[in-house]
């Protein structure tokens, strides 16, 4: 019996409802964007055929053709088989949000597209979600049942932990993905100490973060003197939030905090797709799409209009940077 077959009726109903809705995504606005955006992880040898008119020297078999008495080329094509590893932070700071969703249930829909994206392209695609321990592993594999589990397991774990531990995760990552990977790392990277683990993941993978953000996390409201608790800690503290100077230093954590984490990505050569509980990932990610398969060299940083500064005014919805 499938691990889908004794689910709870409910949660049949939300896989199948999510099914539908990334499918439809999926196949009218990034039918052609996610194949054009990997490339294959080498050549594979596919036929010997006769010289023609055009081909390269270099590809002549001389073998082949000292036995045939006329040029023979070899022919290779794309190994496009890739493996996708989708990696979600679960930490309490992710499971937030103030408007219509959480952040991690809109990572969790958003990894139901890429899901459904790579098994279509007969690509692998496996799961990681962690918090400060691994909260769940599913590993790599094919097809739409295994997609299917995957968006179960998205909707259906519960995380044990409240806090964020990028070492162990990544940790985790290198030991399930032996072979050069794409990884899709999706947290609000509300975490010290997260360069060292990057980097090594960025090493051997292709890393592209996904930062999970909120609107009240960017502004301190003005309702006097309020109580504030650490979803990852569980510290509560107070503070006036009609003074200010409170506001306005609020305001400089939230810039300092994106810069050093821009300026973080900038180093190690990730890309990043920054997604809004207010706006949703569907522009983010396509801009992401169109923006990679563009880009010659430099990491791509995409995310909502108005979100990144000046320097993506001239992209639209996308700022690149070259090196």
């Amino acid at each position: 019996m499938s691990l889908l077959a004794i689910a709870p009726a409910e949660v049949l109903r939300q896989v199948r409802r999510i099914e539908v809705r990334t499918r439809r995504l999926v196949d009218s606005r990034f039918a052609g964007e996610y194949r054009s955006l990997f490339k294959g992880q080498g050549m594979e040898f596919a036929e010997v055929r006769e010289y023609q008119p055009g081909d390269e020297v270099r590809s002549i078999d001389w073998n082949v053709s000292a036995r045939m008495g006329k040029p023979f080329v070899k022919r290779y094509v794309e190994e496009r088989e890739l493996t996708i590893m989708l990696a979600l932070d679960l930490s309490g700071s992710a499971r937030f949000g103030t408007r219509a969703r959480f952040k991690h249930d809109l990572a969790i829909e958003l990894a139901g597209v890429l899901s459904l994206a790579a098994v279509r392209n007969n690509d692998r695609v496996g799961l990681m979600l962690f918090t400060d321990h691994i909260e769940h592993a599913l590993p790599a594999r094919k097809g739409r049942k295994h997609a299917l589990r995957l968006i179960r397991d998205l909707l259906t774990v519960e995380p044990t932990g409240r806090g964020t531990d990028m070492n162990v995760a990544v940790d985790h990552l290198m030991r399930l993905l032996p072979h050069r990977s794409v990884v899709f790392l999706a947290s609000d990277f509300l975490t010290a100490d997260a360069e060292k683990p990057l980097a090594r993941l960025a090493q051997r993978h292709d890393v592209i973060a996904i930062t999970l953000e909120d609107p009240a996390e960017r502004a301190l409201p003005d309702v006097g003197a309020a109580r504030f608790e650490d979803p990852e800690t569980g510290e509560i503290i107070e503070i006036d939030t009609s003074h200010p100077a409170v506001r306005a230093s609020f305001a400089r954590k939230v810039a300092e905090t994106e810069d050093a984490r821009r300026k973080l990505f900038g180093r190690l050569g990730l890309d990043e797709i920054i997604v809004h509980t207010e706006h949703g990932y569907v522009d983010a990610l396509l801009a992401f799409f169109r923006a990679r398969s563009r880009r010659p060299h430099g990491a791509v940083r995409t995310g909502p209009r108005g979100t990144m500064g000046d320097a993506a005014s001239q992209y639209g919805w996308a700022a690149e940077s070259r090196k």
